[in-house]
């Protein structure tokens, strides 16, 4: 009889817990939904394609410049495998089980290789992460774990050229 009260106040326990975390996320939601707004949606016409797709790890979205303050309004928060793609006019991240994220080109600030992001630690320089800034005027970090390293300096180096480009 112990056995089973001490088994049934330890399932108590843990769905206390569950429900906790729940309530949290939703209240983190709700406290972000106006700080994030709606995001840019995909253009009929991406312009010209500058990088070869990459596939990987979508591991969410961060309020910049904290590595670990999740993005919890919509999906922005959730882990996908995804396909990212760099345009001319910006960078299309394609989800699996969900809508894509466009990030137009103007709104980029910083594209850089990363040991973490979203709570996700790798090693050194492990995670691309793009700095972007919504149309609400916030700033945030969208963490990709690629599954080839070797395309990073590409992703980084495109961000150097472009915006080189632009300024001269």
């Amino acid at each position: 009889m112990e056995r089973t009260v001490q088994i049934v106040g330890l399932l108590v326990l843990f769905a206390l817990c569950l429900w906790l975390m729940y309530r949290a996320w939703t209240k983190r939601a709700k406290k972000q939904a106006g700080a994030i707004g709606e995001l840019p949606s995909v253009p009929a016409d991406c312009g010209a394609q500058l990088l070869e797709p990459t596939t990987g790890l979508y591991l969410g979205s961060t309020l910049a410049p904290s590595w670990i303050q999740r993005v919890t309004v919509g999906d922005l928060g959730f882990r996908a495998t995804a396909e990212m793609t760099r345009f001319e006019r910006g960078i299309l991240l394609e989800r699996d089980g969900t809508g894509p994220i466009w990030i137009p080109q103007e709104s980029i600030t910083a594209v850089r290789a990363e040991r973490g992001h979203a709570g996700k630690v790798m090693t050194a320089d492990g995670v691309l992460v793009i700095r972007w800034t919504l149309p609400t005027g916030t700033e945030v970090d969208t963490g990709f774990r690629g599954d080839d390293k070797d395309v990073y300096p590409a992703w980084t180096g495109a961000e150097t050229t472009t915006k080189t480009g632009d300024e001269a």
